[in-house]
């Protein structure tokens, strides 16, 4: 039986080892696809978000989550009008089962290439997770087509999105930013990757020795970013489904909350595993 993640969801707390079954029933949770803002769309699960970027030369996936999901995720698409073969470029936040494991079919299915972080790249085409943890995860392989370098830019059709590297969740967990034309102006849009703990090992870590430098260097880059609008991979951490009810979007004051409070997770998290080993 394949050991698998549980509440990677939770900001700072230590993932504990679960059965496939044990994932959290919302992750597998089909829901119908709705614009988010200009040309962003949803087509995730109730718990696991798959961001549809709409451009005039094609579409771009942001996070295919769980293979199991990808059905569900193609449905959407089609229920918004559009053809598989429409999504040309598929975006990965960072390199865990529950984001990645479903791009393995997506690619096969669209024909779309994979842009992803040098530094993921081993974990998404080895379908393993990398750097020491208290959990194991594995995943379908995918080959990545694209190598992407902090700061790198994917466009299509006018639309650019941004990469940057905010490692420490994985060592290639990459926020992906971009803009939306509103009605209110031009508007910029954040999909910060994960800051949680997450099950890794911050103290000792062999495999991912730079881990706890990385998390805070992150805290820092991400605390001073500029985001109107805050779209996550776990869509509760920035209330999607509660935005999509309310139609409030623009968020500027949720980032640095959610680094604040992440980062607080973290040095409480680091400090009880250098008590442990000591």
């Amino acid at each position: 039986m394949i050991v698998r993640m549980l509440g990677m969801a939770i900001a700072g707390l230590s993932l504990v080892a679960a059965a496939p079954s044990d994932d959290p029933p919302a992750w597998t949770q089909p829901t119908a696809p709705f614009r988010i803002a200009g040309n962003i769309y949803y087509v995730g699960t109730a718990g696991l978000a798959s961001y549809l970027i709409v451009t005039p030369k094609g579409l771009i996936l942001l996070d295919a989550t769980m293979e199991e999901n990808v059905p569900a995720i193609e449905a959407n698409i089609k229920a918004l009008g559009f053809k598989l073969s429409d999504v040309k470029i598929l975006l990965n936040s960072h390199a865990h089962f529950d984001h990645a494991g479903g791009f393995a079919a997506m690619k096969r299915d669209t024909g779309a290439k994979l842009d992803a972080m040098e530094q993921d790249v081993w974990a998404l085409e080895n379908g393993k997770h990398f750097g020491d943890q208290n959990y194991v995860g594995t995943f379908p392989p995918v080959k990545v087509d694209r190598r992407l370098k902090d700061g790198d830019k994917v466009t299509l059709g006018g639309v650019t999105m941004t990469a940057l590297l905010t490692a420490g969740h994985t060592s290639g967990c990459t926020t992906w930013t971009t803009t939306v034309k509103l009605k209110a102006g031009v508007k910029s849009v954040v999909f910060p990757c994960s800051l949680s703990v997450a099950g890794n090992k911050l103290y000792g870590n062999k495999t991912y020795p730079g881990i706890v430098a990385d998390y805070r260097a992150s805290f820092k880059r991400l605390g001073a970013m500029k985001a109107d609008i805050v779209l996550t991979a776990h869509p509760e951490l920035s209330d999607v489904m509660g935005r999509k009810a309310s139609g409030k979007w623009l968020t500027p004051d949720l980032l640095p909350k959610m680094v604040a409070e992440s980062k607080a997770a973290f040095d409480k998290e680091l400090l009880k595993q250098q008590a442990i080993a000591k």
